[in-house]
């Protein structure tokens, strides 16, 4: 104490306290006398605001992505009017974009995109896992050569987390994005693994979303076994017919002064 009668006590106290609850967290409803919550303490609004940001907290965590990802990665930012596209390529690209907001909205089904590298396939799988945490959904999202170090890695006995758990939570999430399939090292341990993901997963009719600059014809060639689940009437196959839009970038006079 500072001997001023406390003073330094009431200069501490916060001033962004709740005018609604003072601070308590808790208040009382106005309702007459016999009103069944009459008498009840019920949780404030900003109470219910710290429980929002700590759930979004948690479906970030949960999500594998960065805040930054997503802060960078939603819908709003993606471009659907490229200018260095014509029509046809415009039209791929409003496809795309319907498509993934469509299964945002309403997670049922399969969504499949295919499209060269830097088309905008991992900018609407992030958005995706967005949208879905800003409305209290769960949503894993998992680079797939990631996800198989990650499986290999929970083998080591000194690994925290053990190979079944991780491999089941990955089968079972309620929302699946896999983002650039066949971009992970093609060894027959891989496939099996990609192959027991997707069975399960297409058994239990679990929402998915996976991006891969394979074409169809790679695909099968790549994984035969894993394409005929691909095929299946409920998987939603979208193209992006569009060139990649870094190499137009690199091309660019200006680019190349600035290091980019």
């Amino acid at each position: 104490m500072n001997g001023d009668g406390g003073s330094r006590l009431e200069a501490e106290e916060p001033e962004d306290r709740c005018p609604n609850c003072d601070g308590l967290g808790w208040v009382e409803r106005r309702v007459p006398l016999g009103h069944p919550d009459f008498g009840e303490l019920f949780p404030c609004r900003c109470r219910e605001s710290a429980a929002d940001r700590e759930r979004m907290q948690r479906l970030q965590n949960y999500s594998g992505l960065t805040k930054g990802m997503l802060d960078r990665m939603t819908f709003e930012t993606f471009n659907v009017r490229r200018h260095d596209i014509n029509s046809e390529g415009q039209g791929y690209l409003q496809r795309a974009y319907l498509a993934a907001t469509t299964f945002a909205t309403h997670p049922e089904g399969w969504l499949l995109i295919t499209g060269e590298h830097g088309t905008g396939k991992t900018h609407l799988a992030v958005a995706v896992v967005e949208h879905c945490i800003r409305n209290g959904l769960p949503a894993l999202f998992t680079f797939v050569p990631d996800l198989l170090d990650h499986l290999r890695a929970a083998f080591s006995p000194n690994s925290q987390v053990q190979y079944d758990q991780l491999f089941e939570q990955v089968k079972s999430t309620p929302l699946l994005i896999l983002d650039d399939l066949g971009a992970e090292t093609s060894t027959p341990w891989a496939k099996e693994k990609l192959y027991q993901l997707v069975v399960h997963r297409h058994n239990s009719r679990l929402p998915t979303m996976i991006t891969t600059y394979l074409e169809i014809d790679e695909i099968e060639a790549a994984h035969p076994r894993l394409s005929s689940r691909l095929m299946d009437t409920f998987v939603n196959w979208v193209p992006i017919g569009i060139p990649d839009y870094r190499d137009n970038r690199r091309d660019h006079p200006n680019s190349r002064r600035r290091g980019t």
